[in-house]
């Protein structure tokens, strides 16, 4: 059989690489011709029509990181915005919010009845709220009264530069994006929508789209947008002065939240420190929530994911805030997460339930169930002081099931800085001390032996 025919120096001339050196030999070549490497099979030549693509996006997003930096935009800026308020583009990077497809109808509504508590708790805890409590103030009040405070200003001093007037096209566009908005369902947001974070006087642009007629798939998909653009305070704002205002009309109209304001509830924990300050603690603070309302609102937080530092500052400020009935189950909420709580945490939530120690009113049940929750994750950690006044709190404030439970949990437990065997020894005084033995194994008797 004849042998295989090598090639010439002239063909291996035309195998060699573009750039090598003279000398190079079909030595190297044979290495180069061996299997790839492991990580090298993984390695694909990229397209050139997808590498114009990166590139591109890249590009955009390098534009997107100098805007910023740059600061927010004016209102003239947008002046160039088509008139059309449902024109909409794919190239500003909201791909994922324009693949919104709206909700099945099975999960349209938010079922948001109460079955634990009956009609008896809901008067008991209807007396803990406030009776001259004015209505919640909404992202029109707010803009009404910078307008006046201004004017105001520009009336004590002329050297105070009145508020902008916006220009009628600007107007015009997002007037006709709020009525877009007002009968939303699915699809594309108009791309005039999405650039609201980035202006400087967005409030008030927003209150042109009139929040107040929004669908409630348009509540969610604002909700996305500006939850995930906004900074903490300004997410702040547009929960307190937009999402809050709407749930609580929605529940208190339907008696029961629309899911998708639901979901909206849902996002808005992107930012919990946002939430906390526009959704929890102003809820908390009106001392008009009822059982209904703190149900839904509690529900978010219970399948929620929340940091424990957010959920201290949280706990905290709800414990020295004034007493609202309903502010006990959320106390309780944060409580049954069980948190490593800080002492300073666990002392501010002692004071809480202490000031009711000569309370003569008619505390509810959940009240005492939020106490309960309290002893049972915390009792380690408590002080015998803090133990002894719980006591004594517990002779005025009773309830025939929770309160011996509630000292059954504090008579089988430890002090703050105790440890589990000093516990041990004080459950069990008679103790037994084994002494290690000690033998010497050149002490032993002596064997007779026996005689030859």
């Amino acid at each position: 059989m004849a042998g295989k025919k090598r090639k010439s120096p002239q063909q291996l001339q035309h195998q060699q690489p573009l750039g090598a050196p003279a000398d190079y030999s079909s030595t190297a070549s044979t290495k180069r011709s061996r299997l790839p490497k492991t990580h090298q099979k993984e390695q694909k030549l990229i397209s050139s029509n997808l590498t114009s693509k990166i590139l591109k996006e890249a590009l955009n997003q390098q534009k997107e990181i100098l805007e910023e930096e740059a600061g927010p935009q004016t209102l003239t800026a947008f002046s160039s915005v088509a008139t059309d308020p449902s024109a909409a583009s794919d190239s500003d990077g909201e791909g994922d919010l324009d693949a919104f497809d709206g909700f099945s109808e099975t999960q349209s509504q938010y079922d948001g009845r109460v079955e634990e508590i009956d009609e008896e708790d809901e008067m008991v805890l209807a007396a803990f709220m406030s009776k001259d409590a004015g209505p919640q103030r909404t992202l029109a009040d707010l803009i009404i009264q910078r307008i006046k405070e201004k004017d105001a200003e520009v009336a004590s001093a002329t050297e105070v530069q009145p508020l902008p007037q916006l220009d009628t096209a600007i107007i015009d566009l997002y007037k006709g994006v709020g009525k877009l908005l007002s009968r939303y369902a699915t699809g594309k947001l108009p791309k005039a929508f999405k650039h609201i974070p980035s202006l400087e006087l967005w409030e008030y642009v927003l209150h042109l789209t009139e929040p107040e007629k929004w669908s409630p798939n348009a509540m969610y998909q604002a909700t996305r947008i500006f939850s995930s653009n906004f900074g903490v305070r300004k997410a702040q704002r547009f929960y307190s002065l937009v999402l809050l205002p709407r749930v609580r009309e929605d529940i208190q109209k339907n008696k029961r939240l629309h899911f998708a304001l639901y979901q909206a509830l849902m996002k808005s924990l992107y930012k919990p420190a946002a939430f906390f300050k526009g959704i929890l603690l102003p809820l908390c603070e009106s001392r008009t929530c009822n059982l209904r309302e703190a149900v839904i609102v509690g529900s978010v937080i219970q399948k929620g994911s929340i940091p424990p530092l957010h959920s201290s500052a949280a706990l905290m400020k709800m414990a020295e805030m004034e007493y609202c009935g309903t502010t006990s189950y959320f106390i309780k909420l944060f409580l049954d997460k069980k948190y490593a709580l800080p002492y300073r945490v666990l002392d501010a939530v002692v004071a809480h339930f202490m000031r009711f120690l000569e309370d003569t009113r008619l505390m509810p049940v959940i009240w005492h169930q939020s106490l309960l929750s309290f002893v049972q994750r915390y009792k380690n950690e408590l002080t015998k002081e803090d133990k002894d006044n719980l006591e004594r709190l517990l002779q005025y404030q009773k309830h025939h099931l929770v309160t011996p439970e509630i000292r059954r949990e504090l008579k089988n437990s430890r002090n703050r800085g105790e440890k589990e065997d000093d516990l041990m020894s004080i459950a069990s005084p008679i103790s037994v001390i084994n002494k290690t033995i000690e033998e010497d194994r050149w002490d032993f008797p002596e064997v007779p032996m026996e005689e030859d």
